[in-house]
């Protein structure tokens, strides 16, 4: 027995130690109340607690509470234990006046320390307008409905426009080009219950705007005092708006359908009838107005290298060194911070020296939309190799943009940059080599033996044979030996005909080709990889497969091969954009991995996405 009540003894505790979790003490109360109208504060803890001192209520009356309630749960989930406990306080309190107020924090004494609640922010509306008239015509119905044993069916049409209406909300109605505006179809209703919407829902096209719309997420109803009534709002969509071309652009109405769960009493059969009613579903049409927009264009002035960047931006610039070698990487990045039309901004370009190779930026974006507008930043680096030693000014980058808050236009540049580039170590001048090759030496010819035989001269056997049926066989179908050389001869023809025309194709041939290469030059990178050679000549050769396969199966020059007009041929094609920036992106490691030494790279996922990759595009039949 001893041994079981330890046993039972340090199960408790272990029980009660999985419960001393963290102490989370919290106040919760409605973000709206209405003047008169009770409400709930409740303040939760996940611990056990004593010594709870509520804050002031200040301009709230008290009018009941604390009332305190406690929970605990344990569950096991595989074969863990965890175990849980609440212990709640509320308040019953109500608004003597319409305004804004803050309730501060409480404090209780929880796990040997005192702890403090959050603050609670509540605004307060005013009471409706129409609530006495609302109280009579009540009274009025249910007088009507007393003296009958039936009612009607409910229809939409017996829901009042008052009670239930979308409005079109725009946070502005006077912009610029391009300067972003929020529109929301937001839900009013009071004394009817929205069940659901149907899949009705018809949006406007939103002609001469570039949209961006906005999750979102879980529907959350919040209490508006609007026209001297209160009313339960909800949000059912939001999008960013961005204006094309000036003048008066007109948004069409919106169309929702709305099921509601109205009321009705029929013929009373028992008492519960009477006590609870019952409730049927009706079908509410609902339209949003129309708005019109007023889209002032751009000012005159505009710098020379502004390309359409609307809204408030920074410029962040770092370059990787500036002393170097030939035929070493330089790195110069450049991020564009803001909020605005992000999604439209052109990459700046830079002059780089003579002498410079070039790559094709890498441009990374990180952009966040929200109702204030999309923010985020676009990150850019430029790779280049110098391929001579000297001293070379990089000049600054400059990127234009037009104010929104101040109505100007606005001009971000970085410095220049000086490089100082060295002769690399151990560069030789260049210098023409000539292979010569031997020819093969001859054989003497050798007699290798002797194929005489001689006569035979002994008795000859005379042997039965079928030669005459076989010679009148011969005879009779003598005609097919003439046509067999002829049928033989167009067959060759033919198919030696066709193989002419298709190697006088090039780029039919190419393309026929372009799996095999890719594959040929992916089994060497893989070869490179197995052996741990140099990263350099791994990446290479993963470049050479990508490019050679792209030039040979879109029929472009490899001298002529970029990422632009890639993307333009794919498109072209009915490629997704998920595959098109699939193959930008493994350009672009590639690239960096093999002339960025800093560049961090797996080397197996490279070789696997391009493997992939190119089957991929095998697939699509491009």
């Amino acid at each position: 027995m001893r041994y079981r009540f330890w046993i039972l003894l340090t199960f408790i505790g272990c029980t009660l130690m999985t419960w001393a979790d963290e102490v989370v003490f919290q106040a919760q109360a409605p973000k709206q109340v209405v003047v008169g109208h009770p409400f709930q504060l409740t303040y939760t803890i996940n611990q056990r607690a004593r010594d709870f001192q509520a804050p002031d209520f200040g301009s709230f009356d008290h009018l009941a509470g604390p009332y305190t309630s406690q929970s605990s749960s344990t569950s096991f989930v595989n074969g863990k234990m965890t175990s849980s406990f609440t212990l709640t306080y509320t308040y019953t309190l109500m608004a003597r006046e319409e305004g804004t107020f803050t309730i501060g924090p409480a404090s209780v004494k929880a796990d040997g320390d005192r702890h403090q609640s959050n603050g609670v922010r509540i605004t307060v509306l005013p009471e409706d307008e129409q609530a006495p008239q609302a109280a009579q015509s009540r009274q009025a119905n249910q007088a009507r409905q007393s003296s009958q044993f039936s009612s009607p069916s409910p229809s939409s049409q017996s829901v009042s426009s008052d009670n239930i209406f979308i409005r079109t909300l725009v946070t502005k109605t006077r912009v610029h080009e391009q300067e972003a505006l929020l529109l929301s179809y937001k839900l009013y209703f009071a004394g009817v219950d929205v069940a659901q919407f149907t899949n009705n829902t018809k949006l406007p096209d939103f002609t001469g705007f570039l949209k961006q719309e906005i999750e979102q997420g879980e529907i959350q109803t919040e209490l508006e005092h609007y026209n001297g009534r209160n009313y339960q709002t909800a949000t059912l969509y939001q999008t960013l708006l961005y204006p094309q071309h000036s003048g008066d652009i007109r948004i069409e109405p919106a169309a929702f359908e709305a099921v509601l769960r109205v009321q009705t009493r029929g013929q009373v059969r028992s008492i519960f009838d009477d006590f609870f009613g019952s409730y049927t579903n009706v079908t509410r049409a609902l339209t949003a107005p129309a708005v019109t927009i007023h889209v002032e264009s751009l000012p005159s002035g505009k710098p020379a290298g502004f390309s359409g960047a609307v809204g408030s931006f920074q410029l962040l610039q770092s370059i990787s060194k500036t002393k170097l070698t030939t035929n070493e990487a330089v790195t110069l990045h450049i991020d564009i911070k803001g909020t605005g039309n992000m999604k439209i901004i052109k990459t700046p370009a830079v002059d780089w020296p003579e002498g410079f190779e070039a790559y094709d930026p890498k441009v990374t974006n990180n952009f966040k939309t929200t109702t204030a507008g999309v923010s985020g930043t676009k990150s850019i680096e430029y790779l280049a190799i110098p391929r001579a030693a000297g001293e070379y000014t990089i000049p600054a980058i400059k990127f234009s943009y037009f104010d929104t808050k101040e109505n100007t236009y606005k001009t971000l540049s970085t410095p220049e940059y000086t490089l100082h580039v060295a002769r690399g170590a151990g560069e030789a001048e260049a210098t023409n080599t000539a292979t010569t090759y031997t020819g093969v030496n001859k054989e003497n010819i050798k007699t290798l033996g002797s194929d005489i035989r001689y006569i035979y001269t002994g008795n000859l056997e005379e042997q039965p044979s079928n030669i005459k049926h076989h010679t009148s066989y011969i005879i009779h179908h003598l005609y097919l030996f003439y046509l067999l050389p002829f049928a033989i001869g167009l067959l060759l023809f033919i198919i030696f005909y066709r193989r002419i025309r298709e190697n006088a194709d090039l780029n039919r041939v190419r393309y026929k080709r372009a799996n095999k290469v890719a594959q040929k030059r992916l089994k060497a990178a893989a070869k490179i990889l197995k052996e741990n050679g140099k990263k350099e000549d791994f990446y290479a050769e993963i470049e050479r497969a990508a490019f050679s396969y792209l030039s040979d199966r879109l029929s472009i020059p490899t001298s002529d091969l970029s990422k632009d007009n890639i993307a333009s041929i794919l498109r072209s094609k009915q490629v997704s954009e998920d595959i098109i920036a699939e193959v930008a992106d493994v350009l672009s490691t590639a690239e960096f991995a093999r002339y960025a030494p800093s560049t961090s790279a797996d080397e197996q996922a490279l070789y696997d996405r391009t493997a992939q990759l190119i089957n991929t595009l095998e697939s699509q039949k491009i």
